[in-house]
């Protein structure tokens, strides 16, 4: 039983390539005889017991004009047996006299026996492709590795000893449809891989895709500033060859069990505070964002709304926005009053009647080290809001 399948599809495309190298009607059978390509569409379908006896008998047949009358579905000719790795997977047919084809069989089952291997090959590829997408999806998603996925990687030979740091690439298609969208995808799959840079990669939907890029260097180190120089060039490649507008978000680096999976949870989270905090850029690090990071898991509970009250206490008497202003300014120069009071233009005494207004109507001492911290995570979460 042939373990490859003739299509039909294939079929026709060798038909029209081998009809080329010779004047005669060809004829592509699967393996179980039956005509799935042919010069001669009106003969799709049929059986072809010439074809039969070649997979019977694993021997080019000839068929003269007396033979072809006792077989159904026959025509004079020649019937050679395609392989694939000595296997037979079909039979081709060439139409005329056997005497006058002969020459050109052999050249002709060539060409086809080439193009089934080219197909296979292609299959396979793109069947491990599919594996090693597949296997990148259960990575994120698993905070342990079982037997069943070192048993998959190992069989796909990739090394998930090897340190790795996530990457989230969101892509804006814009009006572009599932189709272009899909072939932009596939076009940043192709840059993220070429030359070959040992990344793994899944397309999570029309919209995202993961990277699992190798971690380290050459010397062994884990290198932020060179992750930093491979994004950027990533984002400049992209836009000179593509049509697609993408943001870029880097997890953090992690060892040890799930360490894939929490990469991934923070660089998503990465991606999502710093689109809402700063929208025009491009890419985004969780280096740049680690508490804003590590606080959005607060966001909804009743933590966050514990401390969000003293700020929304401030915020119900600050028409203007005068005093938050303020207070993030106070906290963006390290609660520094001279850098403060430069930046905002105003006096330091100013500041400082700013600065008590604040604790007044937040209920919270600036001066101890505590308060502040609450009212400085406050600020973070109200941002993130």
């Amino acid at each position: 039983m042939a373990t490859y399948h003739l299509d039909a599809r294939l079929a026709q495309d060798i038909v029209a390539r081998t009809m080329q190298i010779i004047d005669s009607n060809v004829n592509v059978m699967d393996a179980r005889g039956r005509i799935i390509g042919s010069g001669d569409r009106e003969r799709i379908g049929e059986l072809h017991e010439g074809a039969l006896l070649v997979l019977s008998q694993g021997r080019v047949v000839d068929i003269d004009e007396a033979v072809a009358k006792h077989l159904h579905g026959v025509r004079p000719g020649i019937n050679l047996p395609l392989r694939i790795d000595g296997e037979i997977v079909g039979v081709i047919g060439l139409t005329g006299q056997p005497a006058a084809l002969r020459h050109y069989g052999e050249l002709v089952c060539m060409t086809a026996e080439m193009m089934l291997e080219q197909a296979r090959l292609l299959h396979m590829l793109a069947q491990d492709s599919r594996l090693r997408e597949e296997l990148v999806l259960n990575l994120i998603r698993s905070d342990t590795l079982s037997p069943a996925l070192s048993e998959w990687a190992q069989r796909l030979g990739i090394d998930l000893n090897q340190p790795r740091v996530v990457a989230v690439v969101e892509v804006d298609s814009g009006q572009l449809g599932v189709d272009s969208a899909m072939s932009e995808l596939q076009h940043l799959q192709t840059l993220l891989t070429t030359p070959d840079r040992d990344n793994l990669i899944a397309i999570v939907s029309l919209t995202e895709m993961v990277v699992l890029k190798p971690a380290l260097n050459a010397h062994g180190r884990y290198d932020q500033d060179d992750h930093r120089r491979r994004v950027d060039q990533l984002l400049q490649r992209m836009k000179e060859s593509g049509q697609v507008r993408m943001r870029i978000a880097l997890g953090n680096f992690f060892t040890g069990p799930g360490s894939i999976a929490r990469s991934y949870r923070t660089a998503r989270t990465t991606m999502m505070v710093g689109k809402q905090r700063m929208p025009e850029q491009r890419s985004f690090f969780y280096q740049d964002l680690v508490l804003p990071v590590l606080l959005d898991s607060l966001r909804g509970g009743w933590q966050a709304n514990e401390l969000a009250r003293p700020l929304a206490k401030l915020k119900a008497n600050d028409n203007n926005g005068l005093l938050r202003r303020t207070l993030v300014a106070w906290f963006s120069h390290n609660v520094q009053p001279s850098a403060t009071a430069r930046a905002l233009f105003i006096h330091r005494n100013t500041l400082e009647y700013r600065l008590n207004r604040i604790s007044e109507l937040t209920g919270l001492n600036l001066g101890n080290f505590d308060d502040r911290l609450l009212l400085y995570v406050a600020l973070q979460l109200d941002e993130q809001s």
